[in-house]
């Protein structure tokens, strides 16, 4: 019986199958509601066992560019468990914590987003309840009681319903079963029957492939009650920090150890109001009623598979629990983007509008109308929410406007696409592509193929993989290394044009955009005509056909063509009238006064048809940023390090920017530091940005206005940041000398805010004489700093080990080991440049530190045990013997002490290693003979383990692999007495 219990524990079963009886921890009539669960968690362990109660950090993880989300409760708390917290900070005080974490799991390593809405557990948002305990203030026995009273007294869960498990040992590692976990929970009461043992794959937690580590103990709920076999669902999960995985797969013991533990949160709730499904909790109940009102759908009822007819439960299931997600995240800064977390978000709201309106047959502002029912059942335990509610219901109605169009436009491209194949036609690659490359429709190539499959059609996926190999390539070349793959129209091509009459291209619209109060930026159509086509191969055509890589010469465009080192627009156009049909445009050139447009044509076609234009509104917003930072940065550079200060050349992409500045040495780190705060304080007034065209000879003379090297045109344009162009033109200003008013062709902000931040990520010396320099913007500023700082802390954390000293030689080598990890992050993360050079200096100083005092302790266990070795070797000319060593330079001291001793007596030792390898070192008298030589002796002893050897006449070492040291200490006395 018990081994058939064990089995059908042994599945542990995430999803809850039956409703279940239960009793209320309140005396409020019905069950709790789950607020009232997640206060009592929190009062239990504050109240009653004295937890400093931790506000829930972001879901934006701080420093740790390892996450995209955070997605456990540990997350804010791993500099504790690394060891690396700043000793000046209010962590570093946390001995006893509780808290509800905010936790998303949606791409990365955990990743639960395809898998929301088809069954009734998993989420992608969720609350992590846990307790901790740090540097031993209390262990297991205190955990599991205090879990135990929780659940059985407070929450009053029958106790016959609870199982336990915890660790059974692991015999490749040598760790013994945690009967002492097991005695805990037999002393609470709980049946042996059960209380089951499991191995390291369900019952050993580990941070990482290195790190804290330790054995954990689960509670787990029987939904069955006795009914049958039991059916186990994971309540709870205490992990003991007690051990440390180094690199080479060995667990040591750790100095301190923690407690850890996490609850979900939403599966406590349905064992509590007895529920069936998370989703049938008053967690999110509103939002299904909600649901249900605003669309019009039947009633939520908790299908499956195939019993989900229509699949309106799973849309239930999907748009509730991603309408969660998306409050949380954009309350916490989080944003529907193009990359990393912020892709993720949008990836989840467009799969939430899909379901939505196509499933659920959801009105127009359907999510955003969700969000207060967002804030009604989470603000009261994350206020930000309230705070920011205006924010996320506009900004996800925005995207779900946006996306519903691009929806739209994307299904009559496939309709009018399909009923032009035959029965066995492939749907064209390049169609899905075109759908796909463009900013302002984002439709994701898998909802593309989900929305072919519901025809009936297959897609060219062999088509699709060569052009996303193609794309993936282009995007990771520099916009230098692939010129050679541009379209270019040459000398004679320019010449033909020029003999047939045709006009340069006015390409003024690019300037026609707006910023309004709340932000945002619109960038209005640009209506043109093909004035000219061009093949791949660069020869003038009159039309292109399907699938074709062309070039366009158009007589206007809105489209900012490459020049003055900011990277062209991207974007796509469409014929006139013809809405349904993309054409997607991956660049702009400047080539003698034409803008020559690479596109690709998903259908023929012709020169004198008329299209529209689309910039990609994010590309360009990227590009915006990035020149008008370049402009500070420039200003900035001349505040710092004088009014001559020349710029030598920049380039920039909506990614990052690179600027050239002629200086005769490197930026001393006061001198970055400095450079960047004076282009944040202008940041932070978010100060207007002037353009306007002027006669060229009205910019001469002017004292600080910025200009290259280079022919402008005239009349130029001129970027004036915080002065009107006027007056900074003017004939007695000097405006041009306290802020940034420069010649300039490209697009810029209008005000300056929104760079948001500039850190400067690289500096290196180009030639002598120009320095180059890397910055980003934004976001990604942000938490660059975020990155430099965990990194400070963890550095510091190093710093504090080392004063403390070291115990032992191992822990010596661990921290000299540390340091030198740290030193490699300090030289290749994304950080200040000045931080870097900060905490390259003080790992450089703390890395000699390091090796001093492992050679001081090197040197006392050297002097330890060669005075042993003496004791044992009193007399005659040769010590050969074994002797434990940490190293093989511990060794080669313990040989030279011996000798300094002892120098008529010639040394050589051997030190076996737990890795099965053997460490050899020796030295020869002063008084040997010429041919008893240390390298040769040393030599004849490895050879004979199979090993190698080097060194002098005098000293030498080597290695080998030996099972039989016997053998190998008797070639040594054979060798020294031959030559003796």
């Amino acid at each position: 019986m018990a081994v058939a219990l064990a089995a059908a524990a042994g599945k542990l079963r995430r999803a809850i199958g039956r409703s279940c009886p239960w009793q209320p921890f309140s005396t409020e009539p019905g069950p709790p509601h789950g607020a009232a669960v997640r206060d009592a968690f929190l009062s239990f362990f504050r109240d009653r066992h004295g937890h400093r109660l931790v506000p829930s950090a972001t879901v934006r993880p701080r420093g740790d560019p390892s996450l995209l989300f955070v997605n456990a409760g540990m997350n804010q708390f791993k500099p504790i468990f690394l060891g690396t917290v700043d000793p000046r900070s209010e962590m570093a005080g946390f001995r006893r914590v509780v808290n509800s974490q905010k936790c998303v799991r949606a791409g990365g390593r955990h990743n639960d987003l395809e898998d929301v809405g088809r069954d009734l557990s998993h989420h992608t948002f969720f609350e992590m309840l846990g307790n901790w305990a740090f540097g031993g203030e209390y262990f297991k026995e205190e955990a599991c009681s205090m879990a135990w009273e929780l659940l059985t007294q407070v929450y009053g869960i029958p106790e016959d319903r609870l199982w336990v498990s915890y660790f059974s040992g692991d015999s490749q590692t040598g760790l013994d079963p945690d009967l002492e976990t097991r005695d805990i929970w037999l002393s609470l009461g709980v049946p042996a029957s059960r209380v089951l043992s499991f191995g390291p794959q369900e019952n050993f937690w580990e941070m990482g492939d290195t790190g804290p580590c330790g054995p954990c103990t689960e509670i787990h709920y029987d939904l069955a009650g006795g009914v049958g076999s039991p059916q186990l669902v994971e309540l709870w999960n205490l992990v003991f920090m007690q051990h440390y995985r180094e690199a080479d797969g060995s667990l040591q013991l750790l100095p301190q150890r923690h407690v850890d533990t996490g609850m979900g949160l939403e599966r406590l709730v349905a064992v509590l109001q007895g529920k069936r499904s998370t989703y049938d909790t008053d967690l999110f109940s509103p939002l299904l009623d909600a649901i249900h009102q605003s669309c019009g759908a039947p009633p939520y009822s908790g299908r499956v598979g195939a019993a989900d007819e229509g699949r309106i439960d799973t849309a239930y299931r999907v748009v509730a629990d991603h309408i969660r997600t998306l409050s949380v995240c954009i309350a916490d800064g989080v944003s529907p983007g193009m990359s990393g977390a912020p892709l993720v978000l949008r990836r989840i709201l467009r799969r939430a509008v899909r379901y939505s309106t196509e499933v659920l047959q959801a009105p127009p502002g359907f999510l955003g109308s969700l969000v207060p029912v967002v804030v009604e059942t989470l603000g009261s335990a994350y206020p930000e929410l309230e705070k920011n509610s205006v924010k996320i219901a506009s900004l996800v109605s925005e995207d779900e406007a946006a996306f519903l169009a691009s929806l739209q436009r994307g299904r009559r491209i496939i309709d009018r696409t399909v009923k032009r194949l035959g029965p066995s036609d492939l749907f064209p690659a390049e169609v899905a592509w075109s759908l796909s490359l463009s900013g302002n429709l984002g439709i994701p190539l898998d909802l593309v193929e989900l929305m072919l499959e519901e025809k009936g059609v297959k897609l060219d996926t062999a088509g699709l993989e060569q052009l996303a190999q193609k794309e993936a390539q282009h995007r990771a070349q520099q916009a230098e290394a692939d010129q050679e793959d541009r379209l270019c129209l040459d000398v004679h091509a320019l010449e033909e044009l020029h003999r047939q009459g045709i006009p340069t291209t006015d390409d003024s619209p690019k300037y026609n955009y707006t910023l309004h109060p709340n932000g945002d930026y619109e960038f209005g159509l640009c209506e043109a005509r093909v004035l000219q086509l061009y093949s791949e191969t660069g020869t003038a055509v009159a039309s292109v056909g399907a699938g074709q890589r062309c070039g366009l010469l158009l007589d206007r465009t809105n489209f900012y063509a490459e020049q003055g080192g900011q990277a062209s627009d991207r974007g796509y156009l469409v014929r006139t009238g013809q809405q349904d049909m993309l054409f997607p445009v991956a660049g702009a050139q400047l080539c003698g006064g034409f803008i020559l447009h690479e596109a690709m044509a998903p259908e023929r076609l012709q020169v004198g048809d008329q299209v529209q234009l689309y910039v990609d509104k994010a590309w360009r917003m990227g590009c915006m940023v990035k020149h008008t930072a370049t402009h500070l940065l420039s200003w900035a550079l001349r505040q710092t390090l004088g009014p001559t200060t020349e710029q030598r050349g920049s380039h920039l992409n909506p990614e990052r920017l690179r600027f050239d500045v002629a200086t005769q040495t490197l930026l001393t780190t006061e001198q970055l530091r400095t450079v960047e705060s004076y282009v944040q304080e202008v940041v932070g007034q978010d100060k207007p940005v002037f353009m306007e065209e002027v006669p060229l000879a009205h910019t001469a003379r002017i004292p600080g206005l910025r200009s290259l090297d280079e022919v402008y045109p005239d009349p130029v344009r001129v970027v004036s940041v915080g002065v009107p162009v006027a007056h900074a033109l003017g004939p007695a200003s000097q405006a041009a000398m306290h802020t940034s008013v420069e010649l300039c062709c490209g697009t810029h902000l209008l005000s300056t805010g929104a760079v948001g931040d500039l850190v400067i990520i690289g500096e290196r010396q180009l030639v002598k004489g120009i320095t180059r320099l890397l910055a980003i913007t934004g976001e990604q500023a942000q938490q660059a700093r975020e990155v430099g700082q965990s990194l400070s802390q963890e550095v510091e954390a190093a710093s504090e080990r080392l004063s403390q000293g070291s115990r032992d030689l191992p822990e010596a080598h661990r921290l000299s080991k540390d340091i030198g990890r740290l030193t490699e992050v300090a030289e290749s993360a994304v950080i200040p440049q000045w931080q870097r050079q900060e905490l390259q200096t003080t790992l450089k100083m703390l890395q000699r530190r390091a090796n001093t005092a492992i050679r001081k302790l090197e040197k006392g266990q050297a002097t330890e045990k060669s005075q042993e070795l003496l004791k044992r070797h009193s007399e005659g000319p040769l010590i050969v013997d074994t002797v434990s060593a940490e190293s093989l330079s511990v060794l080669v001291k313990v040989v030279r002490q011996l000798c300094k001793q002892a120098p008529s007596i010639s040394v050589l030792l051997l030190s076996p290693q737990p890795t099965g390898s053997v460490l050899c070192a020796c030295q020869v008298a002063q008084d040997a003979t010429p041919t008893f030589t240390a390298e040769a002796w040393a030599l004849a002893v490895c050879s004979h383990m199979g090993g190698k050897a080097w060194g002098s006449r005098v000293v030498a070492q080597g290695t080998g692999h030996t099972a039989d040291l016997e053998a190998a200490l008797g070639t040594a006395r054979a060798y020294a007495l031959s030559q003796l």
